[in-house]
């Protein structure tokens, strides 16, 4: 494929809306590995392009860069795509299970919440209340 599509560092970085620098970081973790031009500037393939797509649905995703580098076939070079497949649905079991459990957390933390607040909205009514009770509160001349 001699006319294959090719991209440079900053039309990759404008695509994703990232910096410059977050590819080369990327590169330098071996998570890309662009090839290079004769005057040694960074040459992207498609193939990297999409790397790099993964790579940051990955971090969106939450994952670790050592488990993208996992579940995109980084660690082992001979990896079938079977097995690749496997550890990303075990990655992608693993998050949900920590998403399930966060939601539970917060569910949990909600309704603490909210217990609180019902309870604060009651002290405060009974305080006005009283407040309105009190003799200062009362017209001229009146006594309880």
């Amino acid at each position: 494929m001699p006319h294959e599509k090719k991209y440079s560092i900053s039309e990759l970085a404008g695509e994703f809306d990232i910096s410059p620098r977050t590819i080369r970081f990327y590169e330098e973790k071996l998570l890309l590995s662009p090839k290079r031009s004769k005057g040694n500037y960074r040459i992207y393939t498609r193939r990297d392009r999409a790397r790099l797509k993964l790579i940051l649905r990955g971090k969106r995703f939450g994952y670790s860069l050592e488990e993208i580098a996992e579940m995109i076939g980084m660690t082992d070079v001979n990896m079938s795509e079977i097995t690749q497949i496997e550890r990303s649905l075990a990655f992608g079991e693993k998050k949900l299970a920590e998403i399930r459990e966060r939601i539970e957390e917060l569910k949990l933390l909600e309704q603490d919440l909210l217990n609180v607040e019902q309870r604060l909205v009651r002290r405060l009514t009974e305080l006005k209340k009283q407040d309105a009770l009190s003799p200062q509160h009362l017209p001229d001349g009146a006594t309880e």
